[in-house]
């Protein structure tokens, strides 16, 4: 039994209590609640968090989900999962078809497992124009078979798609056939284009991939998709991402978000790379090098530093960065565990309810990691 400020469905309970029964939750609400036997003592210092759930994560440790073998990935995902990222999807960026064959080949063993909740594909479906820290030369326009392909091995979670390739409405239809979330980025459409894309996408789980990263800037006359999704995301229409990890976003970009659409429709991710949890130096993303300086990570070119190549930062760091912006802590937390866990359509993890998987995060007031548990049972938090 645990005893502390319980963090949990967009509330907190100042004195909380949350029993475990092997690996579910048994009971989680107020000390005055419990009734059972006898209490711990108050812990006005330790918060209660859900288990964080990231939806967009391409390694860390020195090792990425795209490119590295399967023991590279499990200690990729064990250095989040240590963080107390208990639920995490494995992204992979634009590849030949027949590289991201085989990379699904491989991670679906791990999926199977559990070691990772599904994978994501970011691209190849994507613009070149906003290609970021994608690989241009394996950009391809949008191809419903290929897709079809690849999502039949029924570990893909969640795809990354321009609204403008090809087909994209086909691809849409594609995702939804397999139960797969369909996410909007990576793109110069105009906000016209986005928000037809967003209707014809209407009647099921939809997201926005990193909002304002990787596509045009809002402007007084070129809105472009960040007001698209911005008004989609306000009408209950879909989810924005956001990397809020103080590199990507501005902080007051961050609270402002939260402030027009709520925590419900924002969806933490770390985007983290590698480099994650590793000092300064060079890596890779996919197919492409990056150096990192600072903790910042960008792709290397013939003309010096290029476009930010993924984060360095774990959620529970992202979560922190969020609450510093000014958002409330509740409202953090939801973002980086309810809504994610929707977004997905798992209603078994993202919250400290009875019935719900036992994963639970730990943490100081600073929200410094203390003890993580998955499935009720203690994570190994060693440095790796």
């Amino acid at each position: 039994m645990l005893r502390g400020r319980l963090v949990t469905g967009g509330s907190v309970v100042d004195d909380g209590v949350l029993a475990l029964d092997g690996d579910r939750v048994a009971f989680a609400g107020p000390a005055s609640g419990w009734t059972t036997g006898p209490l711990p003592p108050p812990a006005p210092d330790v918060l209660l968090l859900p288990g964080l759930v990231d939806v967009h994560c391409h390694g860390a440790a020195g090792h990425g989900f795209p490119d590295d073998d399967a023991d590279g990935v499990l200690a990729a995902a064990a250095h989040h999962r240590g963080r107390g990222t208990t639920t995490l999807l494995a992204s992979l960026v634009s590849a030949p078809a027949a590289v991201l064959r085989e990379r699904l080949a491989l991670l679906a063993p791990l999926v199977r497992a559990g070691e990772l909740a599904g994978v994501h594909l970011e691209g190849p479906f994507l613009s070149a124009a906003r290609c970021g820290a994608q690989d241009p030369a394996a950009l391809v326009p949008g191809d419903p078979a290929l897709l079809a392909e690849l999502l039949v091995t029924g570990v893909v979670a969640s795809v990354t798609l321009a609204p403008e390739t090809a087909h994209a409405a086909d691809l849409v239809a594609v995702c939804r056939a397999h139960g797969v979330l369909p996410s909007f980025g990576h793109t110069d459409a105009t906000a016209a284009q986005t928000t037809a894309a967003i209707r014809a996408a209407a009647g099921g789980r939809l997201s926005a991939t990193h909002l304002f990263n990787g596509m045009p800037p809002l402007l007084s006359r070129a809105p472009g998709p960040v007001a698209a999704c911005l008004a989609a995301a306000a009408r209950g229409e879909l989810v924005l991402e956001l990397v809020a990890d103080g590199v990507h976003l501005a902080p007051e970009t961050v609270a402002t978000v939260f402030d027009l659409v709520g925590a419900e429709r924002v969806a933490l991710v770390s985007d983290a790379m590698a480099a994650t949890g590793m000092a300064d130096g060079r890596y890779r993303l996919g197919a492409l090098p990056v150096e990192v300086a600072g903790g910042v990570a960008r792709l290397v070119t013939d003309d010096g530093p290029g476009a930010i190549a993924g984060g360095t930062a774990t959620l529970l760091d992202v979560v922190r960065e969020t609450v510093a912006a000014g958002v409330p802590l509740a409202d953090a937390v939801r973002a980086a565990t309810e809504t994610p866990a929707q977004l997905l359509g798992r209603d078994d993890v993202g919250r400290l309810r009875p019935g719900a998987r036992a994963d639970v995060l730990v943490t100081d007031p600073e929200l410094v990691p203390t003890a993580v548990l998955r499935a009720g049972r203690r994570v190994d938090r060693e440095e790796n």
